[in-house]
């Protein structure tokens, strides 16, 4: 795919290893071929910031630090986040397959892109995957005036026999920080309840937006504060206390999970079960006004074959950025399908 080129040479130009920049670049295309633009190729210019700033090592030298039963823990040495990710992950599978479960923390990841890739690495093993991601303040706590805790992302991934697996990947706020920056690229207003100004106050002005809303209120940001026990506490690595205490600097972590689901009866059996559950859950009515009912990742599913088909539509000021990044670093930009912005 062009765009997935483009990527890989522009993060090759940036010192990333000839195999780690093809897969960072093609887990941002996948994000895009998905729906999943706010995690795709418009985060390229803000990657390439923090590896000339060194927050992201363009070549990290990972270690495993601890491994004893089911539990892993993973020195990810600020690498691209879906590299440090995608190897815990593959720890973790590693892990099912002698007890059953895998537990992999990862220490000192750098942002880890759509996690629902993660758990598909899972899925595509035959096993449950869950994945959870830890940063810095981003997101209100519930009756906080700024940012507390973070948007952190939790994901779970479910085989099924004759049908792509259940994908649940969701942030703990109410959006994501990705469409608010999408929303600011754009020039658009964003929706009430996406989050508030400097003083705390709600405001629809994306440039305007401080801190992050969790979702649900309360719920929300107590999701977003168990995943920080459980993805940074658990690691040695906390990242909310030091910099809620002022300390500079950014520390992020991860977890991946993966259960091999046969220990629990007949191979193939849980996998018969989804889909069943799958289809009878699709067959119920839908209310009114709505089409047909969609069951987890199917959004994505179905986009990613549309947008193979016809291309990845790109906002003019992603274009833009781009073609600058490809311009630094000696690349031809791509030619875009018809419609400006556009590439396959």
């Amino acid at each position: 795919m062009a765009l997935e080129a483009l990527v890989a040479g522009i993060f090759r130009h940036a010192g990333v290893a000839e195999g780690d920049a093809l897969f960072w670049a093609r887990s941002l295309v996948t994000a895009n071929l998905r729906g999943v633009d706010s995690h795709g190729v418009l985060r390229v210019p803000r990657y390439l910031e923090w590896l000339a700033s060194g927050e992201i090592k363009a070549r990290p030298e990972m270690r495993l630090l601890r491994e004893s039963g089911a539990i892993a823990l993973l020195d990810a040495d600020r690498a691209p986040g879906p590299v440090g990710m995608a190897r815990a992950m593959e720890i973790a599978i590693a892990r099912a397959r002698e007890v059953h479960v895998g537990w992999c923390v990862a220490r000192d990841i750098t942002h880890a892109g759509a996690v629902g890739q993660y758990v598909l690495q899972a899925a595509e093993a035959g096993m449950v995957g869950l994945v959870m991601t830890a940063s810095g303040p981003l997101m209100a706590y519930h009756g906080s005036q700024g940012p507390v805790v973070s948007t952190n992302p939790i994901a779970i991934g479910i085989p099924a026999r004759d049908r792509p697996p259940l994908v649940l990947d969701m942030a703990t706020a109410t959006v994501a920080l990705g469409k608010i920056q999408q929303a600011r690229q754009s020039g658009r207003p964003v929706p009430e309840g996406w989050g508030v100004d400097a003083q705390g106050l709600p405001t629809t002005d994306a440039a305007a937006i401080a801190t992050l809303l969790p979702m649900a209120g309360a719920k929300g940001s107590g999701l977003s504060l168990m995943i920080e026990c459980l993805a940074s506490l658990v690691a040695g690595n906390p990242v909310l206390a030091p910099a809620l205490s002022g300390r500079k600097g950014t520390r992020m972590n991860g977890t991946a999970v993966a259960l091999d689901v046969t220990a629990f009866g007949e191979p193939g059996a849980f996998a018969a079960e989804v889909d069943a559950l799958a289809e009878v859950v699709l067959a119920q009515p839908p209310a009114p006004g709505v089409e047909r009912l969609l069951l987890p990742g199917e959004r994505g599913d179905v986009v990613r074959v549309l947008r193979q088909e016809e291309g990845i539509p790109l906002p003019a000021a992603v274009w833009k950025q781009l073609a600058a990044a490809a311009a630094a670093a000696g690349l031809a930009m791509p030619e875009p399908l018809p419609g400006q912005g556009v590439l396959s």
